[in-house]
């Protein structure tokens, strides 16, 4: 039994523990989908599937709620697979580990899953619930969200017959979200030229450790250090004692901020004690940057085995530029938005080895032109080394509607129930609502949810208690759903 069962409301937490117990990153939530049928079918409601995955169930509205506005409650299967170097776990059949630390749930060295597994539960929840009071309900679960979004992508029209969106997949209790980023993939494939390492080279593995990552959208203000710009800047300063590079990768999503990245590279035996000297200077220069956000950075040096090549003098210098000139992080704030980042890039994966350069970053903006114009500056860059770039997936920000009568009804309600008026919100991470915005523009939408922390990262947490808020808030807007106009 995991302790979260003995947590409040019971039957969200249930649900949760169900979903933890079942394997669903992104691209494989089969198992996830097929629970969730099941769950449909042992409650004899209505369930679909489309072409793409996505499924929907329908609920008939309770007694004497038959002509409200229809609701559609969304959330999405998958969840983010990261975990800390040496935790053994395989994401694709391996158990979440929960486990509650004081007022928060975490997993054991992995991402937790409450993006967007507590969205996913407290959807079960209502649609298994004999007592709740509400009008007639669907609910939608899509599918790869965190890495391609393809599930509201390929959403039809007219397969959904509600009004009203609520929007499962926000991290913060007490705020309303209605609006939020647009975002790019921005693909560089390229190559370089191998030669023979010198003869007498010593060799060392080069590992960046330590830092906490997070989730590119929520998190990226946070000026968190990025791994893979840490190696470059460490691998850029020992070209001074003829450091050679053999291999070289770093982070591993697009959406999430890179934690680690590792480089195997050759030296002349005269200058090894010089390595390891300008790596501890790296290493104290870059706790300094990140004394208040990212301080357990390390920075290792180990002996390695010999490799076969490293990279050309010249191509190492083109490449090493490129990657140092890559913007990352904050590009610039909002004038709209007071305190929300309006566009910013994740340099999120690098990969160099037998002469095949890889690289892709995560660019986001409010503003869909900036989204573009941003992906586009990266894939000028890097085109300058001869890459082949590509910018895949853009998908649409949402817009905030001011007028929305269901944010002005939520407002209501959380303020009778909880004695406060809740902050309205844009976010800069993705949420799906744009997507879906522009298959169905009649949809009134909002997004909420509990208090989560580091979503993308093995530190992600939610708050117990605000999971119950979230609950209440819920369950009470959906009591309170207007006649349908």
């Amino acid at each position: 039994m995991s302790d979260i069962l003995q947590l409040q409301p019971t039957v969200v937490w249930n649900y949760f523990n169900d979903i933890c117990q079942i394997p669903h990153p992104s691209g494989e939530e089969a198992a996830l989908r097929d629970y969730v049928l099941a769950f449909a079918a042992q409650h004899g409601l209505e369930a679909e599937t489309d072409n793409i995955g996505n499924v929907v169930i329908r609920k008939p509205a309770t007694a004497g709620m038959e002509d409200r506005a229809g609701v559609i409650l969304q959330g999405h299967l998958d969840m983010v697979p990261q975990k800390n170097e040496g935790t053994d776990h395989d994401f694709s059949k391996d158990p979440i580990q929960t486990w509650i630390d004081g007022e928060w749930v975490k997993a054991r060295g992995t991402t937790l899953g409450a993006d967007n597994g507590m969205g996913v539960a407290a959807s079960l929840a209502v649609l298994a619930s004999t007592e709740l009071k509400h009008g007639p309900l669907e609910a939608l679960f899509t599918i790869d969200e965190e890495r391609s979004m393809v599930g509201a992508v390929a959403l039809q029209p007219n397969w959904l017959k509600g009004d009203i969106l609520l929007n499962l997949d926000t991290e913060d209790e007490g705020e309303l979200y209605v609006g939020c980023a647009g975002g790019v993939d921005v693909v560089a494939a390229g190559h370089y030229q191998q030669e023979a390492a010198a003869e007498g080279s010593q060799w060392f593995q080069l590992s960046v450790k330590g830092l906490k990552g997070g989730h590119s959208g929520c998190d990226i203000h946070l000026q968190r250090g990025n791994a893979n710009k840490v190696l470059v800047n460490l691998l850029k300063a020992l070209q001074c004692v003829g450091v050679r590079i053999s291999r070289l990768r770093g982070g591993s999503l697009p959406n999430a901020i890179p934690r680690e990245a590792f480089a195997i590279v050759a030296v002349p035996a005269d200058k090894a004690e010089e390595l390891a000297r300008i790596a501890d200077q790296q290493l104290a220069m870059a706790r300094s940057l990140l004394a208040e956000t990212d301080a357990g950075v390390i920075l290792t040096v180990e002996a390695t085995e010999a490799a076969a090549q490293v990279m050309t003098a010249i191509d190492q210098q083109r490449w090493l530029d490129a990657f140092h000139a890559v913007p990352n992080g904050v590009d610039r704030m909002s004038e709209s938005v007071e305190g929300v980042v309006e566009t910013s890039n994740n340099f999120a994966i690098v990969t160099l080895e037998n002469g095949e350069v890889g690289v892709k970053c995560f660019a986001r903006s409010l503003i869909d032109s900036c989204t573009a114009e941003m992906g586009d500056r990266i894939a000028g860059l890097l085109r300058l080394t001869g890459a082949e770039v590509t910018l895949k997936g853009q998908f649409p920000g949402w817009k905030p509607n001011r007028d929305s009568a269901i944010l002005a009804a939520l407002q209501g309600t959380y303020n009778d129930l909880f004695g406060k008026i809740p902050a309205i919100k844009v976010i800069h991470a993705g949420l799906e609502c744009g997507i879906l915005g522009s298959t169905y523009p009649n949809w009134d939408m909002i997004s909420v949810g509990p208090t989560i922390r580091f979503p993308h990262s093995p530190d992600e947490k939610v708050h117990v208690e605000s999971v119950g808020k979230f609950w209440t808030l819920l369950t009470e807007a959906l009591a309170r759903v207007p006649v349908k106009a």
